[in-house]
């Protein structure tokens, strides 16, 4: 069995993500739309590009001399269920050699395993990556089940923006304004905040609240039934030449390593629940997503229908 990696266009393989990955949403920063090939039949996908903050990513686990030049980052991979079960650590063989050919100046390959949906990375340990540790994230899930990301959640930061706010609103929160006021501008430090109230803000020139919280408040959750989730995400990269090996060797920021004993297993997930303000209890199991509702991924779904109607026309 041979896999054969080629360019593809980005409506393609938005199509066969939506069709058989479970997250519809794709990644904004993407170079690299590929496709992976049997026989002369696509039976999978890869993108390649960066996350929400490229450069600050790599400096973070490698090095601060890195630039978002260095390295790639898998944004989404997905096969056929009807490929064999190690097909895709022969796709990820294949996407290396792709890459030494087609991006020589590439130093990495890095991407994370989504422990927040029950993976710990197999298919990447399988293919030999090192391993950088695990960090905690967070998902939402609405009443529904849908999983929403955080950065996906402008709308409902700013209605929970107004639902405290706003002194009409059932949910007005004494103190809320004064809070939002504090935290424009916190960096004046002659305030005397004791005296600080809504109505009697300091006389220092600052912007104009904007109607949304970095963060929904426990309370507006329970108002509309949404649930906070922390999970774990587990780091990978595989170096693709011998500079880029070294530097990992070398590297102070990430403890990288890889072989029997170094991985994350099932043991190893774990996802938690905010059940009270700055409170997290602990899960038995994953929670129950429903990946079929796309009522907050709307926007994201809609675009791929378009490309999919592209297609056919």
């Amino acid at each position: 069995m041979t896999y054969e990696i080629k360019r593809v266009p980005k409506e393609e393989v938005i199509s066969f993500v939506q069709q058989h990955h479970y997250s519809p949403v794709m990644p904004k920063l993407t170079k690299h739309w590929l496709g992976v090939f049997k026989s002369g039949s696509m039976v999978g996908v890869v993108t390649l590009g960066w996350g929400t903050r490229p450069q600050c990513t790599i400096q973070k686990v490698v090095s601060e001399e890195c630039t978002s030049r260095d390295y790639f980052e898998i944004g989404k991979m997905c096969m056929l269920d009807s490929e064999p079960r190690n097909s895709e650590s022969q796709m990820l063989s294949r996407l290396i050699k792709w890459m030494k050919v087609n991006c020589p100046d590439v130093n990495f390959l890095y991407t994370l395993a989504d422990g927040i949906m029950g993976k710990c990375g197999y298919v990447y340990q399988a293919a030999n990556f090192f391993y950088g540790g695990e960090f905690w994230t967070d998902s939402f899930i609405s009443e529904k089940g849908e999983k929403v990301h955080p950065r996906s959640s402008g709308s409902i930061y700013k209605d929970n923006w107004e639902w405290h706010y706003n002194r009409k609103s059932p949910g007005f929160k004494k103190g809320f304004q004064a809070d939002v006021h504090r935290k424009l501008v916190n960096r004046i430090a002659d305030v005397d905040w004791s005296k600080v109230s809504a109505g009697n803000l300091p006389k220092q020139k600052i912007k104009k609240p904007q109607k949304k919280v970095h963060w929904p408040t426990h309370e507006y959750f329970e108002k509309i039934k949404f649930r906070w989730i922390k999970g774990k995400m587990f780091r990978y990269i595989f170096p693709l030449n011998k500079k880029a090996g070294r530097m990992l060797r070398d590297c102070s920021k990430t403890d990288w390593k890889r072989g029997t004993g170094a991985y994350p297993k099932a043991h190893n997930l774990e996802w938690k629940e905010k059940v009270a303000p700055r409170t997290f209890k602990t899960l038995d199991q994953m929670p129950s997503w429903n990946l079929s509702v796309v009522d907050y991924n709307r926007k994201n779904v809609n675009r791929v229908v378009q490309f999919k109607e592209k297609l056919a026309s």
